[in-house]
């Protein structure tokens, strides 16, 4: 039986406040991790191949991630009991991914580009020029267009390891005038996995010509582990005092609001469904929680932390670290059911929730956000972390 409302709070709070403790090992270890792996993860309609990469580390955590999309397929972490578990939603095969992407998408732990999230009316302006990307969120572009970078497939530049870490590089090209962008764009994101139990995200990208760019990952989190069921009891702390408020189509009004007095207020550990249902405007307009909220600190430095989630049932915990300026977090409220996962079972609603570490949305649209113009001799250069956990002793 989980915990009263008041207790769950100072529950949460108690473990949140500190540090969060190592990952326990799944069983015996070996001193240094195992390099990265490649294999075959099957072959798209036109015939080209699609490899799966494989990065482990001595402390039982797997992360496993393809080139179709960038797309994160698994992570594999322990609970307390050194029980482990896939802790994001995906599909048991290629064919998973090609048909939710053929029907439009969700997005399922796919690298996003050319531009994360909204562009209202899929028009923007840059240098005096108008510039138009395909509508694919009526009446808003959404997630780079009809073909965006979830939907390429990326090159593996290589593979790193030591007694450390071990990373991988994927890469690939977008031409001037793709999806309606402009400029030639070269991105490349590498994913490493430490022995701190940190899976790294480094974004790097360069352009010929001026043009926007927002890049994140769409991973869907539920630490209770894939196809459990309703994230709703899981404890969010969310490192940020403001938020954008948006109209009901998800464009911002070009304010930075407060969470104070908000269903949006989780700067102390809040449990996710204690207002997820309130009639606020924000949660009506979505469904739920899909807002972005301002992180505090200052942006495109050293990566600070965004946000903190527990499940108590299970000890897990990550914690968010970004040196991007947004965390636009969404509680999987487009999941209908039609699809089902890894476990077999149907994905619903809040039976995960995402950690979207990003700019704003409609960025190049509103002046007084932090830009997304990337301009020649300029190299985007953003990380995120997701440092995973576990706490001992959570009540169940």
């Amino acid at each position: 039986m989980m915990p009263g409302k008041s207790a769950t709070h100072l529950l949460s709070a108690l473990l949140l406040a500190g540090s969060v403790l190592a990952a326990v090992p799944a069983g015996a270890a070996p001193s240094v991790p195992p390099g990265p792996t490649r294999a075959s993860f099957g072959t798209l309609p036109d015939g080209r191949p699609v490899e799966i990469l494989t990065l482990r580390n001595v402390r039982g955590i797997t992360v496993r991630f393809i080139t179709y999309g960038g797309i994160i397929t698994a992570i594999e972490t322990p609970d307390r009991t050194g029980h482990v578990d896939d802790i994001v939603l995906g599909f048991p095969d290629l064919q998973g991914y090609t048909v939710d992407s053929a029907q439009g998408g969700l997005f399922f732990g796919a690298m996003i580009g050319r531009y994360a999230n909204r562009i209202a009316r899929g028009t923007f302006t840059l240098n005096g020029q108008a510039y138009h990307v395909p509508v694919t969120a009526p009446p808003n572009a959404l997630h780079g267009g009809t073909k965006g970078f979830d939907k390429q497939l990326w090159h593996v530049d290589g593979t790193v390891s030591d007694t450390h870490s071990a990373s991988a590089t994927l890469s690939m090209t977008s031409p001037d005038g793709d999806q309606g962008f402009p400029g030639t764009l070269k991105v490349a994101v590498t994913y490493t996995l430490d022995d701190r139990d940190q899976l790294t995200l480094h974004y790097t990208a360069t352009t010929d010509r001026p043009t926007v760019l927002n890049l994140t990952n769409h991973s869907y989190f539920n630490l209770g582990g894939e196809g459990s069921g309703s994230v709703e009891n899981q404890i969010l702390q969310i490192n940020a005092d403001r938020y954008t408020p948006t109209d009901p189509t998800a464009i911002p009004a070009g304010e930075l609001a407060p969470v104070a007095g908000t269903p949006l207020d989780f700067r102390k550990p809040t449990r996710i469904g204690d207002h997820l249902r309130d009639s606020f405007p924000q949660l009506m307009f979505a469904r739920g929680y899909d807002q972005n909220w301002v992180v505090n600190g200052p942006s495109g430095g050293a990566p600070r932390l965004a946000a903190r989630i527990l499940d108590p049932k299970t000890g897990r915990t990550m914690e968010v670290l970004t040196s991007q300026p947004g965390l636009q977090v969404y509680t999987s409220n487009s999941l209908t059911g039609a699809y089902a996962g890894v476990s077999h079972r149907a994905y619903r609603q809040t039976d995960a929730v995402a950690f979207e570490a990003e700019h704003y949305p409609d960025s190049p649209n509103h002046p007084t956000f932090p830009t997304t113009t990337l301009n020649p001799g300029q190299t985007f250069d953003y990380t995120t972390v997701f440092r995973f956990g576990v706490q001992a002793g959570t009540a169940r």
